[in-house]
This record gives structure tokens, sequence and C-alpha cells, in this order.
């Protein structure tokens, strides 16, 4: 089996070159094209929070249970027993309106949502186009409004990370929709709004969509004005205690205006599958989806060609294969489905790096009616077999690939949740150098723009959608409308994202509280996995489980068993490995969350337990007065393990499929242990995207033929000379011997399931310390660290130093402390002021620091353990040459320069 990425033609301005050009073959023949256009209207808005003053009109979506903080840094229902119904004391609630919005993915007619009369919120000031919004802020999409902070120190809001991401929000922005449009049908496509979203058009309300994460299209046709000013407003409703991480707040992602003749293929039409995939020929199905909007009948021609796609997603040279054409006769108001088939030879196979690499094709489908064409569609894909094997795992065309993967939330640090390419690129080019092969979107359906990075790069997805389903976990996520909207959100993500070569396999939730509902949780999960199954036959389903056992019936429900935490054991119950794989020998097996180790990065903290996992207590792995966590790498969450248990357990059950840590990197909210904290301590790699000690340690495990030694912690320690100070060695190797100031301290060969070298009874003095390894015999990586000096310059060094003068293209600039000599220091915390010239700005400064409540669009930021972060942009009225430049008191000034220009290659 293999697969897919449906993609529609998207501009950001005019119509791409080949557009222009086939519209003017198709001119000069006589032909009257009217294609699709989807542009992006991500640019001019106006955003402020609130409703109007005075506001009589109920503009809920529904009546919500309220909230109290109970006093223990969390927030609780009031009435938790309470049921959650539409409001009968007669007070209008704009839920029936809203509902209809999910039909096109209601399977079932029967159910689906009629819309009543009336047109509520007309008579708001808001949605009116004679409203003076030019008070309110101007903002460009993507937008967070809650990132710029201040943040919250005080309060139960460390698990949303501190920042006001609650609350109500307006966007407004005037389209300008073309008098040649009339006729046509016009769509709104949102790829993200957070949350229960509802629009209105020239004071019309048009329809909305509840879940944050999910991508959506609304109907504007009944209510555009081709060829006039038509006034688009928003608003979102983002409800307190809706998550327990970050949620972020706002039109968080693109939004496009799609025109498209009355005959189109619809809403993410394109499926691609190979069923048959081979080095000499792969099978390609095509199944297109084909709407008529208009009166009358219809009889349209479809023609497909295949194209293979270069390294950056573009197009090259001629067809490489072709669908036949087909006919098809559409009634009025209805769908028609097409289906085609072709031989593709010799194909270029999508497959994971570092072995395999990832080849992509495109079929472009062109719909013609009468001789004139009135569609092009895009449908984006990739060709390979996967196949799920219970002894093996995952096998990418013919190659076992154990998962060497992390979870991410979907935040990009400093820059909140407003989706960023290059911040995702960024975060997925330091995951590749770790040798990270795979990603699970915890815990909702991701960005598009991210799996087109993940096709691109060659990671392995598990695109899960739901965090809960009827149970909650805080008092407002989404088991308040779990009921109506479960299956338009799984379909919806489903056809959106089914296509992308990336994905493997799908999650239909995860830790639900129905884990422990024996037959009514079970029920819920064959639902669930029975739309996965309608959507995608190719893939399978799977439900990430915390706390179910393999006696209990949702296993049973899902494809996959898909284990958190579980596999190593929590606390100490025994692992459940061996438990899952005697009920379930036929099933894959993998580990969905594992570890969940916690640290701070450069924080080192003494004694340091002989243990090789534990949880973080005062002065044992966390310190209370900082609400730091020691960098050893040896402490986790209750919850959890460290590295070293988790791959005892999976060594010991080679069946196991691999892991997805948690997590990547660290996050917003959810500051397990000290909830004082704006962020989290479980990544791999911290806030501002620099690594912490546990990177080299995975680095190790996953490139094993990677020839380093990594040492911690740093030999800069005025206050411990003569006192015990451990140093573990990260490597590879599996022998080796340190010296400190040339004496041997020793050499070790690591045994069975250990995975790191310690050296635990070495005893400070300044100078050196050198760890020499070998592998089978052979030396193999030597690593050499020193006693630094004092504080005395800082550097400035841009991770790219020419980037496109679009606003949206960054550059991140790691700012170090350094001594004389050219060292880091490793503990150096002083202030930082960061300035500016030429045409760019300062976005965003960051260090790593999970206490840190700075706000992060300050220009002044503290070092964390000699390191910062200040994220830049380019202007796009300006190009030219941007200098950031870098001050601390009593310290050598930094500069660098980056080059900004239209576009970047």
């Amino acid at each position: 089996m293999t697969i897919i990425t449906t993609s529609r033609v998207r501009r950001l301005g005019g119509p791409s070159a080949w557009a222009i050009a086939l519209a003017g073959c198709l001119l000069a023949q006589g032909v009257v094209v009217q294609a699709r256009d989807s542009v992006s209207i991500s640019k001019d808005w106006r955003f402020t929070k609130g409703d109007p003053a005075g506001l009589t009109t109920d503009l809920r979506y529904d009546v919500r249970p309220p909230i109290e903080d109970t006093g223990d840094g969390k927030l609780a229902d009031a009435r938790p027993d309470a049921a959650v119904k539409v409001d009968d004391s007669g007070a209008k609630v704009l839920k029936p309106w809203i509902l209809p919005s999910a039909n096109p993915f209601i399977k079932d007619p029967a159910k689906h949502h009629t819309r009543p009369a009336g047109n509520p919120g007309g008579d708001v000031p808001y949605v009116q186009a004679g409203f003076d919004d030019s008070a309110w802020t101007h903002v460009d999409l993507p937008h967070d409004w809650a990132i710029a902070g201040p943040f919250i120190k005080d309060g139960p809001y460390g698990g949303m990370g501190r920042l006001p991401s609650w609350g109500i929000g307006w966007y407004r922005k005037t389209l300008d929709i073309p008098a040649s449009a009339k006729g046509q049908s016009i769509f709104l496509d949102v790829e993200g709004a957070m949350s229960y979203a509802t629009v209105w058009l020239n004071g019309k309300l048009v329809g909305g969509w509840p879940y944050g994460y999910n991508s959506f299209r609304l109907d504007l046709t009944p209510y555009a004005v081709p060829g006039g000013k038509n006034q688009l407003a928003i608003r979102l409703d983002n409800p307190a205690a809706s998550a327990r991480w970050y949620p972020g707040g706002g039109l968080y992602r693109d939004i496009y205006l799609t025109t498209a003749n009355k005959i189109h293929v619809g809403q993410w039409g394109g499926t691609v599958r190979t069923p048959k995939v081979s080095k000499d020929q792969a099978t390609v199905d095509l199944s297109l989806t084909l709407d008529n909007d208009s009166d009358s009948p219809a009889q349209v021609e479809v023609a497909t060609a295949l194209y293979a796609l270069d390294a950056k997603g573009k197009r090259t040279g001629r067809p490489v294969a072709s669908i036949a054409r087909q006919s098809a006769s559409i009634a009025p108001h209805a769908k028609a489905v097409l289906n085609g088939s072709t031989i593709l030879a010799n194909p270029r196979l999508w497959g994971p790096p570092p072995t395999q690499a990832p080849n992509r094709y495109v079929a472009v489908s062109t719909v013609t009616q009468g001789g004139k064409q009135i569609d092009s569609y895009e449908t984006r894909f990739g060709v390979r077999d996967i196949q799920f094997d219970p002894d093996k795992g995952v096998i990418v065309n013919g190659e076992h690939i154990p998962l060497r993967g992390i979870n991410n939330h979907h935040d990009l640090g400093a820059l909140g949740a407003a989706f960023n390419a290059r911040a995702a690129e960024r975060q997925l080019e330091i995951l590749r150098d770790m040798g990270t092969n795979a990603v699970r979107m915890s815990h909702n359906p991701p960005a598009p723009e991210l799996l087109e990075l993940t096709d691109r790069m060659g990671f392995l997805v598990m695109d899960e959608v739901f965090d809960s389903w009827e149970k909650k976990k805080t008092p407002h996520d989404f088991h308040l409308i779990f009921p109506d909207w479960h299956e338009a959100d799984a379909r919806a993500m489903l056809r959106r994202d089914r296509n992308h070569p990336s994905i493997i396999l799908w999650s239909i939730g995860n830790e639900v509280g129905e884990q422990y509902d024996g037959e009514a949780g079970a029920k819920i999960g064959r639902e669930l996995v029975a739309i996965a199954h309608e959507e995608d036959p190719t893939r399978p389903a799977t439900s990430a489980m915390n706390y179910a056992k393999a006696d209990m019936l949702l296993p049973t429900t899902v494809d996959v068993i898909s284990l958190n935490y579980q596999g190593a054991g929590i606390r100490g119950i025994v692992g459940q490995y061996p438990a899952f794989r005697a009920k379930f020998p036929d099933k894959v097996i993998l580990s969905t969350e594992s570890a969940s180790a916690l640290s701070s990065r450069g924080e080192y903290m003494f004694p340091v337990a002989g243990a090789i996992s534990g949880p973080v207590r005062p002065w044992s792995g966390g310190n209370p007065d900082t609400h730091q966590v020691s960098a050893y790498e040896l402490h986790a969450s209750d919850f959890g393990s460290s590295p070293d248990r988790v791959w005892a357990a999976d060594d010991q059950n080679p069946y196991v499929a691999g892991e997805f840590v948690w997590t990547g990197f660290d996050y917003l909210g959810e500051p397990t242990p000290y909830y004082t904290s704006r962020s989290s301590y479980s990544g791999i790699v911290d806030l501002a995207g620099f690594p912490k000690d546990r990177f080299w340690l995975y680095q190790a495990r996953w490139r094993p033929d990677l020839k380093f030694a990594h040492i911690l912690p740093h030999w800069t320690w005025p206050d411990r000379v003569g006192q015990i100070t451990p140093v573990h060695v990260f490597s590879s190797a599996d022998e080796g011997e340190l010296f400190v100031n040339g004496k041997s301290q020793g050499k070790i060969k690591k045994r069975d399931y250990e995975y790191r070298f310690r050296w635990d009874y070495v005893v400070y003095e300044p100078g050196e310390v050198k760890v020499v390894t070998w592998k089978k015999g052979q030396p193999w990586a030597t690593e050499t660290i020193r006693t630094v000096g004092e504080a005395a310059k800082l550097s400035l060094t841009a991770d790219r130093s020419a980037i496109a003068s679009d606003g949206r293209d960054l550059s991140f600039v790691t700012l170090k402390i350094l001594d004389k000599d050219g060292n880091v220091v490793p503990a150096a915390k002083q202030k930082i002021d960061f300035s500016i010239e030429g045409p760019g700005e300062i976005v965003a400064t960051d260090n790593g620091d999970p206490t840190d409540l700075t706000a992060f669009p300050s220009h002044q930021r503290d070092a964390f353990n000699g390191l910062a972060l200040v994220i830049v942009k380019g202007d796009p009225a300006r190009v030219g040459r941007i200098v950031v430049r870098a001050r601390a008191a009593g310290l050598a000034d930094a500069t660098a320069e980056i080059t900004t220009s239209k576009r970047v290659n």
C-alpha cells in the first residue's frame, strides 16, 4: 500500500508561471479559461479583543459549564456533574446555525443539519461594512494574539503556558472579489482558527467551525458581491481551561479565498493510491470527486497527467504517465466520483533518508466541458509501499525502519502557535541531525504546511485527531462538542491529509478516559476506526493508551497497539509489552510516548543519583528554589522514565516497532514539575532550539555509525574543588577511558542494556577532561573539555545569512557568551541588549530557560547558561543588509549580518 498528497493551486499573488502559460495556449486556441484560483488573504487584517460594548446579541456557540480555581494550580468545573445543554432560558446560541458547516463530512444524509431561518449577529457593528475599524490593530496572518504576553505570573495558568490565550477576538478584512467571479463558486478556506470560529460576510452569518485545530471551508457564494467590496468578519471565542498545553489564540494559520467554476473538483477532492509497487512499476489509482454547484446537469470530461517533482516540490519535465480521459454526468447540486488508473514505469519511490529518498509526484487533472477547460486540480503524492509486521515493525519499500520518533506540540516556541514554515523546518532539521525519522502530531491535526515539510524531508508521521472524546481532561476541551462534531472533524482531517506520503498511521485519540469504560469506550473506538478505514483503507488506525491493559476492550478496536510509557513501566508497575504481545500477537506494538525525561539545559545538580532513572524530587533532580531540573538526564516525570530505562525495555522486547519520545522540543505549557514556569522541561531540545545533553544521548542511539563522544557536565566549577563531580559520556562506542588532567579515571566497557559511560566518583579539579573511546576494539572518538575563563565577549551567528524579504522567512541568530579564548562560558547569565539596523525587525528573543517570564518580543534578554536567541525577519517593502547587534555590560559587542532579497532559492 502507498500514498498521496492532495494540493490545490494556491498563490500569494498572481497565478503561477505554468498556469499563465497554460491559459495563454488555451486562449490562443479560442478557449475560454475559467480555472480555479486560490489566493492567500493573510495580509492586512484588523484585529481587536472582546465584543463591542453594550452588545445585546448572544454570540455564544453554546452554553459552557462555569469553571473555578481549585487552588491546586488547576481549573475545574464549578458544576462538574451538570449536563451542558443549549440554553433554553430564552437566550439564542449560534450552534444551530454553525452545525450545517459539518454536513459535507457527515456520511448519513439523515443526520445532516438544517439551518434555521434568521441571521444571528447581523446587527452587531463589527460585521457591518460601515464600521470604522481604523483603531483596531493591523495584523498579518498567521497571528497568535497571546504570544506577545505579558506572562501571567500568578494563578493556575502554568498548564496553558502562562499566556492569555483565552477570550473573544474579532478579525475584519475587506475582500475585493472581482466581477469575473460572478457565476462562480466562492469559498473561504481556513487552515486553522483557535477557536469556535464564526464567520460573517457582508453582515450575513455564513457558518463556522468550533475545533481550533482543523482546517475548514465555508461557501461564501450566497453572500458575496462580485465586483464590489465585501466585508469579512470572523469572531473567535477561545475558552479558558480548553487545553492541557498552550493552544494559542487567533487566526494562527493561513486563510485563502478560492474561486472556481460551478463545476469543479471538490474540497480535498483528489485521492491517489498506489496498491501495487515495485522497483519496475507502480499502479497509480486516482479518485476525483467533482461538485456541480449549478442548477443544471453537467457533462464533463477529465484528463490527468503525472509529473515528477524535484526536491523543492516543483514540477519537472514532461509527463511521466497519464490517465485516460473519462466522462461524467453530474446532476444539479450533486457530486460525481471518477476513478482512473495508470502504470508508472520505474517509479522514484518515496522513503525516509538516509537510506531512501523522499521522491514525489503530482497528478494534474484538467476538467473540460464542451471542449473548454473549466478547472485544473493538483494532487501531490508519493509512491511507496508500507507494511506493518508484528515481529519487525514498520517496513518501507522492503526495508525495516525502526521508528526513531518524537512528539511535538504545535507551538513554535517564542513565535507561539502562529505557524511559520521556516521555524518548523528548522525544528525538523535539528531533529534530523539527532537521528529522528518520525514525528507524532500530538495531539491534533497539524498545519498542512508542516505535512508538506515532512513529505519533502522524508519523515514518517503519525497524524492524530483528538486528545479527548466524551470524557473531559479540562473543563472546556473537545468533549463539549465531541457528540456533534467528532465525525466531521475526523473525516475532515483524513480527507485533507490522506495523500501525504509521510503519513503512515492515523491516531484517533490520545489517552482518552474511555480506556476504562469497557464496551462504551470500545464502541466509540470502533466508530472512529471505521471512519478512518472508510476515508483511507490504506493505513492502519490506532489510539495512544496510557492505562489500558491488554485484557481491556479498547485495544481490541485498533489496528496497532500504541502504548504511552507502559512499555517500560510506570512508576513501580512492570512494563506491559509482554502482556500486549501475548494478547495481540498479530498486531504491531509501538511506544507512542516514551521517556518524558526532564531537564534544564546546562543545569547540573549534586549529588548525582546512582540509579538509571528516577522522578524529580527536591534536591534529587530538581531545585525547588530555582525551579530547574538537572541535566544529567537521569530524571523524568512521575509517569515516565529516563531514555536508558526505555531502551532497556525496547531491547528486551525486539518486536517493538520503535518509539515517539516525549518530546522533541520543549513547548509552552505543561511545565511539570514546576507549574510556575512558562514551558515544559521534557524536550530533548529547549524552547529556543538549543540541544540539551540528552540530544547526544539520542544521537548515539539513533545514529550509531556517527563517531563522536559527548562529555557532561561542563568543567568550570570554582565552588566544587575537591568535591565528587560525576562525569558521564554519551557515545555509541562500547568502551571508553576518562582522563582528568592526564590521569586515568578508569576504563569502562558497556554491559548489556547500558547506554552511557559513567564515572561517578571523579573529584573535581580545574583543568582538562578527556575521553577516549573504542568500538569493537577499534578507535572510535575522543573529546576534550576544559575549565574556561571569565566572560569577555559576545558572539552572534545566524543560521542563515540570506533570507527572503517577505516578512515570513526567518533567520535564527544564536548569541554566545565567550571567554577571551572563544570558549562558551557555561554558567553565564548576563543581560543582553539586542538591536537591529536595516530592512528587518526582531520578531522575538528567547534563551531556553523555562522559568523566564520576560515577554518574547523584548529586545532585552538574560542569557541562560551562555546562550540566547534572537529571531529576525525582513521588511517586505525593502531589501538589503541587516545588522543585528548584541551588547552586555563589561563585554565586547557582537554583530551578525543578514542579507534580504525578494526571493531566496
